[in-house]
C-alpha cells in the first residue's frame, strides 16, 4: 500500500504558514488513526494535526520549523502494524556486545576525560554492564585524587585546597533562557502595539456594587446547577449588561474602516481567555438572543477549547466588543487595551468588600472597579461614560435587563 502523506491542514484564508511547534510522536513510531501527531502554532491560533490512517510514521520536518499550509510534514506507511514494528525491534544483546559497549566511553565521557585528564578505565562505572557514565566522571572530578602516602603533607593549609580554584563563574546560559517568540505571541505583541499607536485610546472608570448579582446567584445557584448542569457565574450578567448598554449607546458598537464608520447591529461579544500560549478572545455569538444558561455554556465551551488548543479561527473572528476579567487573578484596577478592529473593551476586576455611603449610612458592600477603554476617534467621552453607567445600573439592578430600562 502506498504511503499516506501528512499535510498541514487549511487554517483559514488569512493564514498561509505557521510553526510546527511540537511532535507528539517519534520518528518511526506506529500511530493509530485520529491520533494527535503534531502541534501547529500560527499567528492566530494553535491547533493539532491528527493521523488519517494507522501505520508507521516517518517525520520529514523538525519541531520548530516553519511550514506552509498544505506542506507534507510526514508520511505514514499504512502497511506497517504494531506487530511488525514489535518484530523489528533488535534482539537483546548478549554479554559480549554489552561488555564491548561498556568498554567504549560515550561521547560525553570522552569529552570530560579530555577536559579533566581522568582515565575512564580507572573509574568504577555505575551504568549498565559497568559502563562509566557522565555522572561517574563528574563525581570523580569533584573528589580530590588520593595522593601517594610519601607525598602527603601533615599540616596542609586550607588555602591549598584546589576546589575553589576549579570552580568557574556561571555562564549567562545558566541564569537565562532564550527561546524564539511563538507566532501567536508575536501576533499578540504586534496587535497590542498597533492598537496603542493607531487608536486614540482613553480609559474611563466607575465602580459597581455587586450585592444584587451576588444575592441572585446565592438564591438560585442550586436550582440553576440542577437544571443546566453548570454554575451561574458573573460573566453572563456582564454579557447581558453590555448588550443592554450597546443598544443604549450604539456608537460603542461601531468601528472605523478607513474613512468610514461601520455601525454593527449584532451583539457578538469576545471573552478574553488566558492560555499557556497567550491571550485569546473567542467570541460568543448573538448574546442578545441567548439566555443566561446559554451564555454560560458558550463561555465555558470556547474557554475550554481555547485552553486545550482546539479553538478555530472562526471562533476568534467577528466580535464587536470584548470583556476581559483580570479579577480572577486578583487585579484591583487596570486599563485594558482595545482588541482591533473593535472600538472598546470592558475590564472587570476583583470584588472586594469596602465601606461605601448608602442613603447617608456607611455600609460594607462587595465592590468592583470597572474600566472601559475606547477609541476616542469614534467614541466621545460622554458616550463612553454613559455606556459604563448603563452597565453599572444593569448590574446593580438586574431587573433593568428584564424590563429594558
Amino acid at each position: 500500500m502506498a504511503s499516506i502523506e501528512v499535510k498541514i491542514p487549511p487554517m483559514g484564508e488569512s493564514i498561509a504558514s505557521g510553526i510546527l511547534a511540537k511532535w507528539h510522536v517519534a520518528d518511526g513510531a506506529v500511530v493509530k488513526k485520529d491520533q494527535p501527531l503534531f502541534e501547529l502554532e500560527t499567528d492566530k491560533i494553535t491547533s493539532e494535526g491528527t493521523a488519517e490512517a494507522a501505520g508507521k510514521i516517518s517525520l520529514q520536518v523538525a519541531a520548530g520549523d516553519e511550514v506552509k499550509i498544505g506542506q507534507v510534514v510526514a508520511t505514514i506507511d499504512a502497511s506497517a502494524t504494531a506487530d511488525s514494528a514489535a518484530n523489528s525491534k533488535p534482539q537483546t544483546p548478549n554479554s559480549e556486545p554489552a561488555a564491548a559497549a561498556a568498554a567504549t566511553p560515550s561521547p560525553a565521557v570522552r569529552r570530560l576525560a579530555a577536559e579533566t585528564g581522568l582515565d575512564p578505565a580507572s573509574i568504577s562505572g555505575t551504568g549498565k554492564a559497568g559502563r562509566v557514565t557522565k555522572g561517574d566522571m563528574l563525581a570523580a572530578t569533584e573528589k580530590p585524587a588520593s595522593p601517594a602516602p610519601a607525598a602527603q603533607v601533615p599540616a596542609a593549609p586550607p588555602a591549598a585546597t584546589p576546589q575553589p580554584a576549579i570552580r568557574t563563574p556561571q555562564s549567562p546560559g545558566s541564569r537565562q533562557t532564550r527561546k524564539k517568540m511563538s507566532p501567536l505571541r508575536a501576533k499578540i505583541a504586534q496587535r497590542l502595539v498597533s492598537a496603542q499607536h493607531e487608536a486614540a485610546m482613553l480609559t474611563t472608570f466607575n465602580e459597581v456594587d455587586m450585592s444584587a448579582v451576588m444575592a441572585l446567584r446565592a438564591k438560585y445557584q442550586d436550582d440553576f446547577v440542577k437544571k443546566h448542569g453548570l454554575k451561574l457565574g458573573f460573566m453572563s450578567f456582564f454579557a447581558k449588561a453590555v448588550v443592554h448598554a450597546l443598544r443604549e449607546v450604539p456608537a460603542v458598537n461601531a468601528q472605523l474602516d478607513g474613512d468610514s464608520i461601520v455601525e454593527n447591529h449584532y451583539y457578538d461579544i469576545g471573552m478574553a481567555v488566558s492560555t499557556e500560549k497567550g491571550l485569546m478572545v473567542p467570541v460568543v455569538r448573538s448574546c442578545d438572543t441567548l439566555g443566561m444558561a446559554e451564555i454560560e455554556k458558550s463561555i465555558a465551551d470556547v474557554a475550554k477549547r481555547a485552553r486545550d488548543g482546539k479553538i478555530t479561527l472562526a471562533d476568534l473572528e467577528g466580535g464587536v466588543f470584548t470583556i476581559t476579567n483580570g479579577g480572577i487573578f486578583g487585579s484591583m484596577l487596570s486599563t485594558p487595551i482595545i482588541n482591533p478592529p473593535q472600538s472598546a473593551i470592558l475590564g472587570l476586576h476583583a470584588i472586594n468588600e469596602r465601606p461605601v455611603a448608602v442613603n447617608g449610612q456607611v455600609v460594607i458592600r462587595p465592590m468592583m472597579y470597572l474600566a472601559l477603554s475606547y477609541d476616542h476617534r469614534l467614541i466621545d467621552g460622554k458616550e463612553a461614560v454613559t455606556f459604563l453607567v448603563k452597565v453599572k445600573q444593569a448590574i446593580e439592578d438586574p431587573a433593568r435587563l428584564i424590563i429594558g430600562i
